[in-house]
């Protein structure tokens, strides 16, 4: 069991959702990562997801493909995001980390080292969003060799077929895509996310986590009265293209909009 798992646990005794915020790592630069990571947890972070700057983010509406922009920029590349999160860790042991991102980078390094590194860093879960279950019979087992969770995306349009294979191969947590398109999506509905929760609980036991189009307080709660965690990404992410300029004020940034989302999360009734 690693920190994920212990995680939710911890979380599911207690009746509460998992609040797991993602930012870009070296944005708006590198050394600003880490202090940005201790004050999530510090607003009320479950677990962190670390995206990994790349050049064709796809999947990645224009806010966070920008973030990246402004990454790549400082040259950050993945052996970087192994040494932030070994920074964070001297301070920090418990709080599980996630590496979000695409398969490029971690080919250029090479499968087993990239999880040889990422495991001695620290990190406790990968989410490659281009690498599907079907293609990740080699890298499964080489993460789960180094005690990494493989994390899989099931988005609205995915057959009950695909859930099932997706379910048997994810571990950690499932990240339940609630809307169609890209990151930063407008409509959230959560009658239409609580419809297509239901046929996932009765293919796994994981805890089934929803993102896209979470962006305050009331969006969360309204995600959290049917998931058992709330994923947001851009909110936090367009708060940091805001502030670029002023970088030493984004940590009170981000704690605010994470405050607010940790204290409606908690306002709802035990699961």
């Amino acid at each position: 069991m690693n920190r994920i798992d212990e995680r939710f646990a911890e979380l599911k005794a207690q009746g509460r959702r998992a609040l797991i915020p993602y930012i870009t790592a070296g944005d708006p630069a590198p050394r600003y990562t880490v202090g940005f990571m201790h004050a999530l947890v510090e607003a009320g972070a479950d677990v962190i997801e670390l995206g990994v700057p790349f050049s064709d983010p796809m999947a990645d509406g224009p806010v966070i493909q920008k973030a990246c922009e402004r990454a790549l920029k400082h040259g950050v590349r993945l052996t970087h995001l192994f040494e932030m999160v070994r920074e964070f860790r001297q301070r920090d042991d418990q709080t599980p980390i996630v590496l979000m991102g695409y398969l490029n980078p971690v080919e250029r390094i090479g499968l087993e080292a990239f999880a040889e590194q990422a495991s001695a860093a620290g990190v406790d879960g990968v989410l490659t969003v281009d690498m599907p279950p079907e293609e990740a019979d080699e890298f499964g087992p080489i993460l789960k060799q180094k005690g990494l969770a493989s994390i899989f995306l099931v988005a609205p349009t995915t057959s009950q077929e695909r859930a099932a294979t997706i379910c048997a191969h994810g571990e950690g947590y499932l990240y339940y895509v609630a809307l169609k398109g890209v990151t930063g999506a407008a409509t959230l509905n959560a009658a239409d996310v609580a419809e297509h929760l239901a046929p996932l609980r009765g293919l796994t036991e994981l805890p089934l986590c929803v993102g896209f189009g979470i962006r305050d307080g009331a969006s969360a709660a309204e995600v959290g009265k049917v998931a058992d965690g709330v994923i947001v990404g851009s909110a936090l992410v367009n708060r940091i293209a805001e502030h670029a300029e002023r970088p030493e004020a984004i940590a009170g940034e981000l704690k605010a909009i994470l405050g607010e989302m940790r204290q409606a999360l908690d306002a709802l009734p035990a699961r």
